[in-house]
């Protein structure tokens, strides 16, 4: 498996961390991302002390919840959460993904700011444990998740806040200009989820594996790879098209072609 390519937990979303692990031992998959959720469900040491044994090589931790930006009183309790993340990335190592929580009727800007105050005692927490933080932006259709909904505005607000930012291409691929603004923003670009997309599909999420949908990957990929991009790509695989196919056979299959797709692009650039 090429040494960048990761998988994500939430691909196999009702799995527990029991069965992820056996899963990938069988699938000899080596370098993880994990569900902060899942944790939780097995009980916080005794999940990093499974994790250890197992070997894997953790790229980010992920489902780590939000905060509703219009209650402060509220933030204390997301806050600590967080503290607690990265807590565990600091043991097992990767960066943290967050989703910022939706606006409702906050102004945009007015959202972000609160976002930025939010973090704070986070990103003072994470700084002491050398430990990356990133904001993931979502699709328009998930305003549940995020108010930040396109790469551009994800990259806008990872400056503002002083973190990187998690690329989702099944919700930025058909941007306007978007191999341009990988480039212009390679200085923030800290993780990369990798799925599919069907044109056609009216439901969210309805990802794909790699080579099954409309998504230009090897063109997006190889513009990462040109932009120096360091990191991860990570299979993050949810909707309905996995869960009829099985976790075992669509990540295994994604495994495969992200990889063929990776070495092709290395032997290109060599």
């Amino acid at each position: 498996m090429h040494p960048r390519l990761s998988v994500s937990a939430v691909s196999s979303w009702r799995w527990t961390l029991d069965e992820d692990l056996a899963f990938w031992a069988d699938a000899e998959i080596a370098h993880v991302g994990l569900s902060f959720r899942k944790l939780e469900d097995h009980g916080i040491d005794a999940a990093i002390a499974r994790i250890r044994d197992a070997g894997v090589r953790v790229s980010n931790l992920v489902e780590l919840g939000w905060w509703d930006l219009a209650e402060t009183a509220t933030w204390r309790t997301q806050q600590e959460r967080l503290e607690r993340a990265v807590d565990v990335a600091s043991d097992l190592g990767g960066c943290l993904v967050l989703t910022t929580g939706p606006a409702l009727r906050l102004d945009w800007d007015d959202a972000a700011t609160r976002f930025c105050d939010a973090l704070v005692p986070v990103l003072e927490r994470a700084a002491r444990s050398d430990v990356p933080v990133t904001v993931e932006h979502t699709g328009p259709l998930r305003l549940d998740l995020s108010f930040c909904t396109s790469f551009t505005d994800g990259a806008d607000l990872a400056r503002r806040a002083g973190i990187g930012l998690c690329m989702e291409i099944s919700s930025c691929f058909a941007e306007r200009d978007l191999i341009g603004r990988v480039a212009s923003s390679a200085d923030v670009l800290e993780h990369v989820q990798v799925s599919d997309f069907v044109i056609g599909s009216l439901c969210t999420p309805d990802r794909a594996v790699p080579g099954d949908g409309d998504i230009p990957l090897e063109r997006i990929v190889g513009a990462l790879l040109g932009a120096g991009y360091p990191g991860a790509f990570e299979l993050e695989l949810v909707g309905p098209r996995i869960e009829d196919e099985g976790y075992r056979s669509a990540i295994s299959r994604s495994v495969e072609r992200l990889d063929l797709l990776l070495s092709r692009l290395d032997a290109q650039r060599a």
